[in-house]
């Protein structure tokens, strides 16, 4: 089966999110052969939504310095060779590959506008203010300011442990921020308010089960969660039990660093 534009608005619009601005985290591989491909994906998210955003991220700006806060989740002068291959953050520069071809696909767009975060920036079309309120001390903002207007996250083929938006709710339930480094046109800049690792979220699933929608667009299944639904959900599981959504990684600086501080 090749998925068309038209199989993928189908899809989009059976889950009714009406003209509700959305989020997307995805996977074009999970689709299946998709006509097209990204442009294709694209093209179709922006004829049903009227606001998109998506992740943008671009890790290899990121620096690991000699020394640096205690108890922070990193190992100090441990990136030597990272640092040597680090680049400075433009606008411009692609989004990692680890987000997928989906969002850089949508930064690239004519329209579409990046925020300046340079490790953690998000693109999207008619999501100016969403897209702007984004600043080094709140890097998520976007999330929360989509959320005002009744926003929606949108996981095309992948599950939450891609979900960006739950580390916008963990910090809300007041859960452990760290720092971190880029390199900038302007120099090392500081970015606080880093969040934890992401590999344990897919404990969510179950909570959130009666408020997600989904269909099937090719061989993707595809989910649709309100975000304010999702922090409400992701902050009483933290308030109940601190260690919630931690992952098991007997090596995972961060989780371990809340687990045990």
């Amino acid at each position: 089966m090749v998925v068309q534009r038209d199989d993928l608005m189908r899809g989009f619009q059976a889950l009714q999110l009406d003209s509700n601005p959305v989020i997307v985290h995805s996977s074009l591989k999970a689709l299946g052969r998709v006509e097209g491909g990204a442009e294709t994906v694209v093209s179709a998210l922006l004829a049903t939504f009227d606001s998109v955003i998506a992740p943008t991220f671009t890790y290899k700006t990121m620096l690991t310095p000699l020394v640096g806060p205690a108890d922070n989740a990193i190992t100090y002068g441990s990136g030597n060779d990272h640092n040597r291959m680090a680049e400075f953050y433009t606008p411009s520069m692609p989004a990692d590959s680890l987000m997928g071809i989906i969002p850089e696909t949508l930064r690239i767009q004519p329209n579409a506008r990046r925020s300046m975060h340079p490790i953690l920036s998000f693109a999207g079309v008619n999501a100016d203010a969403a897209i702007v309120s984004q600043s080094m001390d709140d890097p998520f903002a976007p999330i929360g300011y989509l959320a005002s207007q009744d926003g929606w996250v949108l996981l095309l083929g992948v599950n939450h442990m891609v979900n960006t938006s739950i580390h916008y709710a963990e910090k809300l339930a007041g859960r452990r921020q760290f720092v971190r480094w880029a390199l900038t046109p302007q120099g090392v800049r500081e970015c606080p308010s880093w969040p934890g690792c992401s590999f344990g979220f897919d404990a969510i699933a179950p909570d959130l089960a009666r408020h997600t929608r989904s269909v099937v667009i090719g061989a993707a299944y595809v989910q649709a969660v309100e975000l304010n639904i999702l922090f409400e959900k992701v902050v009483d599981r933290i308030k109940k039990d601190p260690l919630a959504l931690l992952c098991q990684r007997e090596d995972c600086e961060r989780c371990n660093q809340i687990r045990f501080l």
